[in-house]
């Protein structure tokens, strides 16, 4: 098959994928807040240098109260309670030889030869390891942070610098993943200025330094790490092992496929020293395993191949977290992404699974089912599993086959089977991801909180479905964090605090992790959010204390049905009443636009005159719009009595009564003609046809008539003296903006 078979392939699976899931639309968040309305009413706060940009690394120091920032020529110390102030800047710029070196070999002196600090870890109590691109000469640093709390230090001795290779990458592009394990660093990084040799490297520390084999495809093809965690076997730190996810070209695909991307986990045992005749300096104990995140289909799977970030949620068994990861889809045509939850006990069955082999005639990878040597490759030398004490005793065909086999055979599925959440069309892509777990009055929950590429974090809760371990993803909130619509490159959480700190290419952003004001002012809003953080206290949505003995407090994240918890505080029955005016054969606009953007807006209709209510008519001439209904072509009959009511969750909650009285053509001339010949009037409450009179233009007459929102009730007017009608006096309407008159009319009557 031809490169144009290949491609016509491809283009043909991605058009399934866009079939299978082409049904699905987007997750509509409960609340949308714009950058604006986070700054002026929810706390949202940001922080920037002055000619300075890529904020990617972020270091969350809960004991000093400080947030550390690696940015271009910069390493900042943020405050936690608020990262606009008390903060301190370092100066990081690379030498000036430097930079000219990495301008004579092509790159640009503007854009590419700076210092981009790539990553931030704690070292000891006053230190902090920094590393960075040092103009594509990676350089790392260890940044004196100091130990008092009240006045933080921030500096750096520059004769004692450390080689930033196979710690940060050369290129400002490309991402580092590191963890810091005691005073080894395990990090996956292209290690050569071109940015081919990618490599699984260990150094810092008093052992050897190790990397994976080098220019092995079987290995590593042209890897993209994404995270690196320690986590722990068992009581026994001898088996403790380092676990890598990263995305690379497939080299167990078909050829026709072309270029196959796919994500996968790694793992290495941290005692591993590597072999004593074959592998030497290199990792003995090297696996790789498949990350699989897709949606079954009729058709085939739909899979996300592109794994874009990872989160290691800890449980109350250290040895078995849950890893919440998101990813988006390879094919250009249509776009989506997903979060899948992983469980680690699945992670380590794959690797106790069959290996991947090649053979046959045609090449094909199976499940190997000769011999494997002993001990079995991937396992940590120690005494759980074996009498060996080192990696360099491991016999020579453990070495040989551990060198030629490290892809597994089986796959690493998330929980249930399925993605979490998913978002197919929405126009932005998940960049990262961060959760929190939560204790609410039902039970635990995890709160994510995801990155995208267009500046918004998005809120989502997993809520148990069904049978266990089965979970659905609820969109909570969208929030639109960088008013410039920068893509979000890190996340970090202080659950001390409350706080969540988002990085960008602009800047760097706080906000609090919950806003229980903002879901609304009855009992029904606040159970109908779903939010774990926020419960109805009897007069407001608010914080929820698990300690808090008060008992009526009410939440219920499971199923969110108010029908039960707020029976005595729901919305009144009787609202006030609004006055709407139109003109028959024309058109008029009733406003009702529902808190929440999950909410179905429903219509009932009471005739004037009548005492029984229908639902508004499905007719053309009655268009449900996002902002309300639009009467179009009025008629006598349609003035009477409407009613605007959320239906959310299978709970209705009234929320505005309009009433609507049609004119003739012949009435609003009138009316117009009266108000153009009434004298003026002491200041006062105006009429009801005041306001009507004001949506005619002067000369059209009925026929210029547009909308009327509901005036507001009048208030009291305090005495004031009289005044002489002024010309170009402006009279406010209700509804529309105020404009100034002209001519007779802009006398009072």
């Amino acid at each position: 098959m031809g490169r144009a078979g290949a491609a016509a392939m491809i283009l043909g699976l991605a058009v399934l994928w866009a079939a299978a899931l082409g049904s699905a639309t987007p997750s509509r968040p409960r609340l949308r807040l714009s950058f604006p309305e986070l700054q002026a009413r929810h706390g949202l706060r940001t922080f920037r240098l002055e000619r300075a940009c890529c904020y990617e690394a972020l270091l969350v120091d809960e004991e000093r109260g400080r947030l550390f920032v690696g940015a271009e020529n910069h390493v900042t110390s943020l405050s936690l309670d608020n990262i606009s102030k008390r903060a301190k800047k370092l100066a990081w710029p690379a030498p000036v030889e430097w930079r000219e070196e990495c301008n004579w070999a092509g790159k640009d002196i503007g854009t590419e030869c700076m210092n981009f600090v790539k990553l931030l870890h704690a070292y000891n109590r006053t230190h902090v390891l920094a590393c960075g691109t040092g103009a594509f000469h990676p350089t790392c640093a260890f940044v004196e942070v100091g130990q008092q709390l009240e006045e933080p230090r921030l500096s750096i001795d520059l004769r004692k610098l450390e080689d930033g290779k196979g710690k940060s990458p050369y290129d400002p592009r490309h991402r580092a993943a590191s963890v810091l394990v005691g005073e080894e660093l395990y990090s996956g990084v292209a290690a050569d200025l071109m940015g081919r040799d990618f490599t699984i490297f260990r150094s810092l520390g008093q052992r050897p330094s190790l990397r994976t084999e080098p220019h092995d495809s079987r290995w590593l093809n042209e890897p993209k790490f994404i995270k690196v965690f320690w986590i722990p076997e068992n009581d026994n730190p001898e088996d403790d092992k380092i676990y890598f996810f990263f995305r690379e070209l497939a080299v167990e695909s078909s050829p026709a496929l072309g270029r196959l991307s796919v994500s996968r986990v790694g793992q290495i045992c941290r005692n591993d020293v590597g072999g004593q005749r074959s592998l030497v300096n290199k990792w003995t104990t090297f696996l790789k395993a498949r990350l699989v995140c897709s949606v079954p289909g009729v058709e085939g799977d739909t899979h996300f191949d592109q794994l874009q970030d990872v989160f290691l949620l800890s449980s109350r068994d250290r040895w078995t977290p849950l890893l919440y990861a998101v990813f988006s889809t390879s094919s250009g045509i249509f776009q989506s992404s997903a979060v899948c939850v992983y469980s680690m006990n699945d992670v380590r069955r794959a690797f106790l699974g069959p290996f991947a082999h090649k053979e046959g005639p045609m090449h094909q990878w199976v499940s190997y089912q000769g011999r494997v040597p002993y001990p079995r490759p991937g396992m940590c030398p120690s005494k759980t599993f074996g009498t060996f004490s080192s990696t360099k005793d491991f016999p020579d065909d453990v070495i040989q086959f551990a060198r030629n086999h490290p892809l597994m055979y089986n796959s690493v599925l998330p929980i249930g089977g399925r993605p979490l959440f998913l978002q197919v069309g929405a126009g932005y892509t998940f960049t990262q991801i961060t959760v929190d777990r939560v204790a609410a009055a039902d039970g635990h929950y995890d709160v994510l909180f995801i990155g995208t590429d267009v500046g918004t974090v998005l809120k989502v809760i997993s809520v148990p479905k069904g049978e266990l371990p089965n979970s659905e993803g609820l969109l909570l909130e969208e929030l639109h964090v960088f008013e410039d619509s920068a893509a979000v490159t890190s996340m970090q959480i202080s659950s001390k605090r409350h706080q969540l700190y988002v990085a960008s290419r602009s800047g760097v952003a706080q906000i609090p992790l919950h806003r229980c004001a903002a879901h609304g002012r009855a009992c029904a809003e606040c159970c109908l959010a779903r939010d774990p953080y926020c419960a109805w206290d009897g007069a407001a949505c608010t914080r929820f204390q698990p300690s808090s003995k008060r008992r009526f407090r009410r939440q219920d994240v499971r199923n969110g049905d108010p029908s039960t918890l707020c029976s005595g505080d729901s919305a009144p029955a009787v609202l006030p009443e609004g006055k709407v005016f139109g003109v028959e054969g024309g058109s008029t606009f009733l406003e009702c636009e529902p808190r929440s953007l999950q909410a179905r807006v429903e219509w009932t209709f009471q005739p004037a005159g009548e005492a029984a209510s229908t639902k508004v008519p499905a007719e053309e001439r009655w268009e449900r719009t996002p902002g309300g209904l639009l009467l179009r072509g009025l008629r006598r009959g349609d003035a009477g009595v409407y009613l605007c009511a959320a239906v959310e969750h299978g709970f209705s909650q009234p929320l505005r009564r309009l009433a609507l009285r049609v004119l003739s053509a012949a009435q609003a001339e009138r009316l117009a003609r009266a108000e153009l010949s009434a004298p003026a009037a002491p200041p006062g409450p105006k009429l009801w046809y005041r306001d009507f009179l004001q949506l005619v233009e002067p000369g059209g007459g009925a026929s210029s008539l547009r909308m009327c929102r509901p005036p507001p009730a009048p208030r009291p007017q305090p005495p004031q003296p009289p005044q002489l009608p002024r010309k170009g006096r402006q009279r406010r309407t209700h509804g529309l903006e105020p404009r100034a008159e002209r001519g007779p009319r802009s006398a009072h009557w």
